[in-house]
């Protein structure tokens, strides 16, 4: 049965993409995530006056912002009068490009834009930045402090690693957290958004066919599973990845889900 995208998961902005809520689903023990408190985006270096305003509506305890230090400075995010959140970030980089653009270097054709995709979100695992920023990440879901919104620059590549790797842990079904992942594809503006990439990439990166760009700026089933699977590779489950490369034990897995699942 094909499954309908839950497109009333996205919040409405003018300029911040792919916003949206990833709490809501059942999880193994019969409870459900909690929903209000766990929100992800891309960047928000053009975000308006109302998304300002809807950034700051949240009440956000901690921003996890999984971009390296050259992301940042091309694109500093704005932030809404007030602004008290704990904005955690790794001093150096995460990646050498957003994924996106890294795996468009070189890429010619729609066929080697996917393998590019496949093969980067396989090593995301391994990126010491990365996992330095995931720890945080979890550390800060376990404080307990309230709201928490995590992004990259597109919101879909490193944030949606991030996204399952919680949703993993809170006992989400894998075809849920997938549903999730994939919900990148039918955000507001989803066109708007790709044809600006087009415009930046086909200048720059040499990406100039909309059918590559198309792969480069959306999200595909077997990126997110290259991801799970490397973890399973390198550490023999998701569950030990978590616990070895990014310090969830035991007691922080718990803290993690008393906070953020209703029995």
């Amino acid at each position: 049965m094909i499954r309908e995208p839950d497109t009333s998961r996205f919040l409405t902005t003018d300029s911040i993409h792919n916003f949206r809520d990833y709490g809501g689903y059942r999880t193994a023990s019969g409870g459900r995530v909690k929903t209000g408190l766990l929100f992800r985006s891309g960047h928000h270096a053009d975000a308006s006056g109302g998304d300002l305003a809807t950034v700051s509506a949240l009440s956000l305890a901690h921003v996890i912002d999984l971009r390296g230090d050259s992301e940042r400075a091309r694109h500093s995010c704005k932030r809404p009068d007030g602004f008290a959140a704990e904005v955690i970030y790794f001093e150096g980089e995460t990646a050498g490009l957003a994924p996106h653009l890294e795996a468009a270097e070189g890429s010619i054709d729609a066929a080697s834009a996917h393998s590019a995709m496949v093969s980067l979100y396989g090593a995301l695992p391994d990126r010491a930045g990365l996992n330095w920023v995931l720890q945080r990440y979890f550390d800060a879901l376990a404080s307990g402090k309230g709201a928490s919104l995590v992004h990259c620059a597109a919101g879909k590549d490193r944030t949606g690693i991030a996204a399952d790797l919680l949703l993993h842990l809170l006992g989400v079904h894998p075809d849920d957290a997938m549903h999730d992942y994939l919900l990148t594809n039918h955000s507001p503006r989803n066109e708007e958004r790709i044809a600006h990439g087009m415009a930046l990439m086909g200048g720059k990166y040499g990406a100039r066919d909309e059918a590559t760009m198309r792969v480069l700026m959306g999200v595909e089933a077997e990126f997110l599973q290259a991801s799970r699977a490397s973890a399973v590779a390198r550490f023999g489950s998701i569950d030990a990845y978590l616990e070895e490369g990014l310090g969830v034990d035991p007691g922080k897995r718990d803290a993690i889900i008393a906070q953020l699942v209703d029995a």
